[in-house]
């Protein structure tokens, strides 16, 4: 693409102008309010995000950006509705007014990573201290007390004097780097040592040794943590890097077979796995006590049909933690079936460029970095989406750009960040030189001047 920032640019306001016309919807249904203002800054951070991208990764692709900025501009309108529902049952609150001050750190952080990250294979170099900052993130809501890591049952939190920050999320992206890194540099170890068992080869135990404690020690943690979303979320992001940097469909096999093992007995050992597995099986036979919130999500998703009831006009504050777990089914009762359908587009959109990103960078890491990076927010959104619909049990992970929360937004937009600089980097670099023909017969003629 000759001019891919004017691109961009007409992409990001293309994002902000459905955000403003979600707004406007908004408005209609529901009164004026302090959205407006806030879609005007929030217009503004998108336009300092493209100039961050202009300024430092300029032959990037256009439309990572825009799909970021339109999924959490839209997030924004969702939690400012549900903002007003709950100032209509007396409970006022000011959550859209921090995902804004959120989405404000995040561009900031978005931008930081464009600046020091001038290379994206810089990370490569540090690839064990991002394995252990990531399991030392992991760490710290298990060995800190309960009352000020413990949230809703779970200990994934950092709580201190009205300040919170979940560090999962944070560590999500260096356990990533961490994992690409060692299979570059062990990648022959994977595909060719190793015993052959069956039709299988199994890679020796003191090659896959840091990459199995790094993993199941992360695994682990979250289950003590209570935590299984993210468990999940790590445990298949690392299994299909594993599948993209060998080619080998055995460790798909070997991997679900590891994670059949490890869901029974997770389900024998502990009890709030087996309630999300009844709650999956049968919601309604607990509706009225741990189903509430999945069948009260499932009421709102058939109420808003094909069209949707139209912003404003629904009900979705009646599903229990609507602005973070369940932001889908507001978009579903809201926006109907088609609004849903365009959101996960958008997604696809996103996951997609970022495989093309990856795919066309010329480094080892850089395929692995950005295929896991992507494979991240396609493999999260799906577990979101099949926990809310009850294809799959109820994890707990948020939307991302589109739920309310700061260490997700802002570990989200890291992520464009590194796929935008993998993107720019394959871009600039020049395409390797023609192979000459390995018959002289079949050479062209050339003309060398003296």
């Amino acid at each position: 693409m000759p001019r891919p920032r004017r691109a961009e640019l007409l992409l990001c306001l293309a994002a902000v102008g459905i955000t403003a016309f979600a707004g406007l919807a908004l408005t209609a249904s529901i009164g004026a309010g302090p959205l407006a203002s806030s879609l005007g800054v929030f217009a503004v951070i998108a336009l300092l995000a493209h100039l961050a991208v202009r300024v430092w990764a300029p032959r990037a692709d256009p439309v990572l950006l825009p799909c970021a900025v339109a999924l959490n501009g839209l997030g924004l309108v969702l939690i400012e509705r549900l903002d007003r529902a709950d100032a209509l049952l007396g409970e006022p609150a000011s959550d859209a007014a921090h995902q804004l001050i959120w989405t404000g750190i995040g561009v900031g952080l978005f931008a930081t990573v464009l600046i020091l990250i001038r290379d994206h294979a810089v990370p490569a170099r540090y690839g064990y201290t991002c394995g252990l900052a990531g399991v030392v993130l992991l760490l710290l809501p298990a060995v800190l007390p309960s009352s000020i890591s413990e949230v809703n049952g779970g200990k994934s939190w950092i709580r201190l004097s009205g300040f919170s920050i979940q560090p999962g999320e944070f560590a999500k992206v260096l356990l990533l780097i961490f994992v690409a890194s060692f299979l570059v540099a062990n990648r022959e170890l994977f595909t060719t040592a190793g015993k052959r068992v069956l039709w299988m080869t199994v890679p020796r135990l003191r090659d896959l040794g840091p990459l199995l404690v790094v993993t199941f020690v992360a695994v682990l943690v979250l289950v003590y943590e209570k935590n299984l979303g993210f468990s999940l979320l790590i445990f298949g992001t690392v299994l299909a890097m594993l599948y993209i940097g060998t080619g080998r469909g055995s460790w798909l096999i070997i991997g679900v077979g590891m994670f059949a093992v490890g869901a029974v007995i997770a389900y024998n050992l502990y009890g709030h796995v087996r309630v999300r597995v009844q709650v999956w099986q049968d919601p309604f036979a607990s509706y009225d006590t741990t189903g509430y919130q999945i069948a009260q999500a499932l009421f709102g998703l058939a109420t808003g049909g094909m069209p949707g009831t139209g912003i404003g006009a629904g009900h979705p504050q009646n599903v229990p933690f609507a602005k973070t777990d369940f932001i889908i089914s507001t978009i579903g009762e809201e926006m109907g079936l088609i609004g849903l359908t365009a959101i996960i587009a958008l997604f696809l959109v996103l996951t997609v460029r970022g495989f093309s990103a990856a795919l066309s960078t010329r480094d080892a890491f850089g395929k692995l970095l950005g295929g896991g990076l992507a494979f991240t927010l396609a493999w999260q959104l799906f577990v979101v989406v099949g926990g809310v619909t009850k294809l799959i049990p109820l994890t707990g992970l948020t939307t991302p750009f589109m739920s309310y929360g700061g260490s997700s937004l802002l570990a989200n937009y890291i992520i464009v960040a590194l796929l935008i600089r993998i993107s720019h980097d394959a871009r600039s670099t020049a395409p390797p030189p023609p192979r000459p023909p390995g018959n002289l017969a079949e050479a062209q003629t050339e003309h060398i001047r003296r």
